[in-house]
């Protein structure tokens, strides 16, 4: 397969229509059409149902949308890279991230390396550590700003030094809201929302003790913002990290024994010599 064969491939993809992703690729429609049977005989497969105006896309087409995607943003990426080895530092540095207070760490890292370096972007994607680590796996991200639990084992890591404390969002008129602290004893009893990781939600449990066997739990969220919403409509008190930010309707009372965990900058470990942008970071 070739890269400029799938570029075509996503075009109609996105489309839906030869016609207009033709129009869009400049290209001819029957050199387009070709073009994408030809993908279709080598593959063995058919990527598009053709019944009607619109193309839409089968399994086998939806799976390589998805590889294909990664292909060529990867390809990009490298070619980018390349022209930019030897000139003035700048490109785009993707670094995933969890929601949490060592955030800090890492935005003071980013205006620091910015104030030298002013042609470099910096794109931040927050999503769960499972998300960030496959994304590095993969190339499609610099770098992760990881909550433990969490393995590192094949990554380079700098632990930011923040502590990372939990804590339960309580709607403001709950019996509960007005405590300087919150114990597993005061919580077995109530529905409750856990975080989605299900190596976090693991430690929380832990955290219950014995109590955990019979929790009544409403449901799960990985943004804090969403659950407070939850919470504040009723759903359950939700457990997560206290990212010492107020929300409409919720009180955030710690937990008691405290419940902390650390939080590591972390890239994958022997990769391949990359341009500035992406060996200094973390030397910033």
């Amino acid at each position: 397969m070739e890269v400029r064969v799938l570029r075509y491939f996503l075009a109609v993809a996105e489309e839906g229509n030869i016609t207009w992703a033709a129009q869009l690729l400049r290209i001819s429609q029957p050199t387009l059409s070709r073009q994408l049977r030809q993908l279709e005989e080598d593959l063995g497969v058919a990527l598009f149902d053709r019944g009607g105006r619109t193309l839409t896309l089968t399994d086998a087409g939806r799976l390589l949308r998805e590889r294909a995607q990664t292909i060529v943003s990867l390809t990009d990426k490298t070619e980018f890279e390349l022209r930019q080895s030897d000139s003035e530092l700048s490109g785009d540095i993707v670094i995933g991230c969890g929601e949490m207070r060592a955030m800090s760490f890492l935005s003071q890292r980013m205006v620091a390396f910015r104030a030298l370096h002013p042609h470099v972007h910096f794109q931040v994607i927050s999503t769960t550590a499972d998300v960030i680590q496959n994304r590095i796996e993969q190339g499609l991200m610099d770098f992760g700003l990881l909550s433990e639990p969490a393995d590192t084992s094949r990554y380079e890591c700098i632990a930011t030094g923040i502590a990372e404390q939990w804590a339960a969002l309580v709607p403001e008129h709950h019996p509960l809201a007005n405590r300087t602290s919150l114990s597993p004893q005061d919580l077995e009893e109530q529905t409750l929302l856990l975080p989605s990781r299900e190596s976090v939600r693991r430690t929380v449990l832990q955290w219950f003790g014995s109590a955990a066997d019979h929790l009544d739990v409403a449901g799960w969220c990985n943004l804090p913002a969403n659950g407070a919403n939850m919470t504040a409509n009723g759903m359950g008190i939700y457990i997560c990290l206290d990212l010492g930010i107020t929300y409409p309707g919720i009180r955030t009372v710690p937990l008691d024994p405290p419940l902390g965990n650390a939080s590591v900058l972390a890239w994958k470990r022997q990769k391949p010599s990359s341009p500035p942008p992406l060996r200094r970071l973390h030397d910033s």
